[in-house]
């Protein structure tokens, strides 16, 4: 289990762009982290079609179709909507308004400094990503963020930076805004909530933090109020704030939530990616599943069957690493050093665990797919409680903002 951070939201956050159908990259890259973390965390899983057309504004056609057997995907891997609240950007449209209203007040400099902005133009040049659509996707993305206040973001390396943006972001906000009329008394009528003893204790510790800067006792405060179940959301932010000496925190800064990198490979070695055709996807049919593995590449140096290879140069050995057991790792690299065995020979223990593992995946999908209502069900369910969670957010940011018109 992961380590909570004092204070810190245990609300995770993570979304998918529908790209379609998913495969073995997604699913040991993202949804077995996903897996796990619905059963620590309070999670929000949601579709991201709106980031979808960022990129894909030309070909809207193929977005609704990709929705769905995505979220398939994602139930057939074991997603489970009673642990994790699964939903679709777009029916939430609270993400629109907070990103339109963030969009008031981010320094332009800001979105054209984001790493990935040039990176994604140049590798996807032969598309016209002139658009304000595409230089503001990081903003929507730390709208999609703030406007469930969650606290952890599974990322990878190459996302932290869209993290940091975000909190910056919510820097800004609370300091433009943070200070509310009347703050110090609504927070000290939050703190009476507490009741006697834990008020008692939070009025303490937050001396000891703002007089003598005492750092434990700003943890220890920051944990009571983790722990608090008869105050809100907006107290415990308001509170937060209160604790430092500051206004109130109505967007707090995320964190990054490093995830492993996937070691899934594509049949040629390079990353799993459909513009690659390397592909295994979750639902291809188990015989061409076994075709594709049967066919891919191996050591070049191996062109006879007696000839020695290095599992090394072996884009099979990759597979090996994920699948197969150390006996199996032992007996692979015994055998290809000295030519004891054949490269189909060696693939055989992969093909065999990789269908194993999708067996029970696709009969679940093929539940699924035989009754879209299933599926559709739980989305409007998941949408329901995301914008349940994402109007309260809303009300305090309108009210911080001036437009709570009475």
């Amino acid at each position: 289990m992961s380590t909570p951070i004092p204070g810190q939201s245990q609300r995770v956050l993570s979304g998918m762009r529908p790209t379609g159908q998913l495969h073995l990259g997604h699913y040991h890259g993202v949804l077995k982290n996903w897996l796990t973390l619905q059963h620590e965390y309070e999670c929000f899983f949601f579709v991201a079609d709106w980031h979808a057309l960022t990129t894909h504004y030309e070909s809207p056609e193929v977005i609704q179709e990709n929705v769905w057997d995505m979220v398939i995907d994602w139930l057939a891997s074991g997603v489970d909507p009673e642990s994790a609240t699964i939903f679709i950007q777009s029916r939430v449209k609270e993400h629109a308004e907070l990103h339109v209203l963030l969009s008031m007040i981010t320094p332009l400099g800001w979105l054209e400094r984001v790493p990935t902005y040039k990176d994604q133009q140049e590798a996807l040049r032969d598309k016209d990503l002139a658009t304000y659509g595409f230089l503001g996707y990081p903003l929507l993305q730390s709208a999609d963020i703030l406007v469930y206040r969650a606290g952890l973001v599974p990322v990878g390396e190459d996302q932290v930076a869209h993290v940091e943006l975000t909190r910056e972001l919510a820097r800004r906000f609370n300091h433009i805004y943070g200070r509310e009329p009347g703050y110090e008394e609504k927070a000290e009528d939050a703190v009476k909530k507490m009741g006697k003893k834990g008020a008692k204790l939070y009025r303490e510790l937050r001396t000891a933090y703002v007089e003598q800067g005492d750092h434990e006792a700003l943890d220890k405060a920051r944990v009571l109020l983790e722990k608090q179940q008869n105050i809100s959301l907006g107290d415990r932010e308001r509170l937060y704030g209160y604790l430092e000496g500051g206004g109130k925190i109505i967007l707090p800064e995320p964190q990054s939530m490093l995830t492993p990198s996937s070691r899934m490979p594509g049949l040629d070695g390079q990353k799993m990616s459909k513009s690659y055709n390397n592909t295994i996807a979750l639902r291809d049919d188990p015989a061409d599943i076994e075709k594709k593995m049967r066919t891919m590449p191996t050591d070049p140096a191996r062109v006879r069957r007696d000839d020695a290879g290095d599992p090394q140069k072996c884009p099979v050995w990759p597979f090996h690493e994920v699948y197969s057991d150390d006996k199996t790792r032992a007996w692979v690299q015994e055998g290809c050093t000295t030519a004891g065995i054949g490269c189909i020979e060696c693939k055989q223990p992969v093909i065999e665990a990789v269908l194993t593992e999708l067996e029970p995946i696709q009969a679940r999908a093929r539940e699924y797919a035989s009754d879209p209502l299933l599926a559709r069900n739980i989305i409007d369910d998941g949408c329901k409680r995301a914008e349940e969670v994402a109007e309260e957010t809303m009300t305090e940011v309108r009210e911080a903002m001036g437009l709570d018109y009475k």
